[in-house]
């Protein structure tokens, strides 16, 4: 009997045999090229969206101050574009501010030229300080002033010079991580540093976006307006706050529109502007697209899942996608802000809540 109950104790239990089996299978596949899908099911397919993107702000005081000093390290002609990137704190050497889209500040010194090029990826420049230098695109020298909202768009030719007696710096956010995930990146360099124009200044503005369009003007994907300027952003929001269209979460907010359809300004990329009502506490909101904004005008904070952002004037700081947050001023204040919802509306991916 003794004997008996031994051999029985030492025999390996039923479990014990199919883990066995069950890792000899997975070395198996694994020879092949093969993974089960069940070992990873619950890290792929999450209950909801899982983000390294951290919460951040970065000071334009500190940003500004190292980029000047990058003007006397190298010229605009050497680097191609005088940038430096933000890196969210959890995707250093990644040089993206979210998972998909690109941040970084650019400058231009007096009487330097940014040599013409063009690529793939979409861009957007917000300028943050000084007056008189220029974006050309697709045959338009747009000259920028702080608060402008100047477009490139996918494959469109741009260059940029500085012919005043100020260096310029403005923010630019580029879709190129999501460009790389598809891995379609292209881009072209030109022989001459700059592009021939042959619209004025405004030119665009004025044929898209007074209510008129050019007879014959095609549909197209993305707004043909190269510079939406402050000047004349600021005085809607300015107007729909004083009317009351003030809402709870964002304040009185536009969305920059491509004028031939309506929708955004570029596929991959959104942006809008809002006013924020001296002591502005906004309710909590949240939504799928990571956004990126910049203070404009004014002082605040944004509390994001009880991190709170402390945000003054061209300061930019980043909120996470799905992560919970809400906008406090003190003082009126004006947000400028962008993310990729239209290509998560484009998949039917994208989602708002509370």
């Amino acid at each position: 009997m003794a004997v008996a109950a031994a051999t029985q104790t030492s025999s390996p239990s039923p479990k014990h045999n199919i883990e066995a089996m069950r890792e000899a299978f997975y070395s198996r596949i694994a020879k092949k090229d093969m993974a089960p899908l069940w070992k990873v099911m619950r890290s792929v397919v999450t209950n909801e969206p899982v983000t390294r993107c951290q919460p951040h702000v970065w000071r334009y005081g500190d940003v500004k101050s190292l980029v000047m000093e990058s003007g006397g390290l190298i010229t605009a002609e050497e680097a191609e574009r005088r940038v430096l990137i933000l890196e969210n704190p959890a995707m250093h050497g990644e040089s993206r501010i979210t998972n998909t889209l690109f941040a970084g500040v650019q400058m231009i010194m007096p009487g330097e030229v940014a040599p013409a090029h063009r690529h793939v990826s979409s861009a957007i420049r917000f300028v943050l300080d000084g007056e008189g230098a220029y974006t050309a695109v697709e045959g338009e020298k747009a000259f920028m002033a702080p608060g402008d909202f100047v477009i490139t768009a996918n494959w469109a030719p741009h260059d940029h010079g500085n012919p005043s007696d100020k260096p310029m710096l403005w923010l630019d956010v580029l879709d190129f991580p999501v460009v790389n995930f598809y891995e379609a990146s292209f881009a072209e360099h030109f022989d001459d540093a700059t592009q021939a124009t042959t619209r004025k200044d405004g030119d665009s503005l004025s044929f898209y976006g007074s209510g008129v369009l050019p007879d014959g003007t095609p549909t197209m994907n993305r707004s043909p307006v190269i510079n939406y300027t402050y000047a004349r952003t600021r005085p809607i929001i300015e107007r729909m706050m004083q009317s009351g269209d003030i809402d709870k979460r964002h304040g009185a907010r536009v969305r920059y529109a491509n004028p031939v359809t309506g929708g955004p300004v570029l596929p991959t990329m959104s942006a809008c502007l809002a006013m924020l009502p001296k002591g502005f506490q906004g309710e909590p909101y949240r939504a799928t697209d990571g956004t990126i904004f910049v203070c404009v005008e004014g002082e605040g904070t944004t509390t994001v899942d009880g991190k709170v952002l402390e945000w003054g004037k061209n300061d930019v700081f980043v909120v996470p996608p799905w992560k919970r947050y809400a906008h406090n001023a003190p003082k009126q204040s004006v947000l400028f802000s962008i993310s990729d919802r239209p290509a998560q509306e484009a998949l039917g991916i994208w989602r708002e809540g509370k």
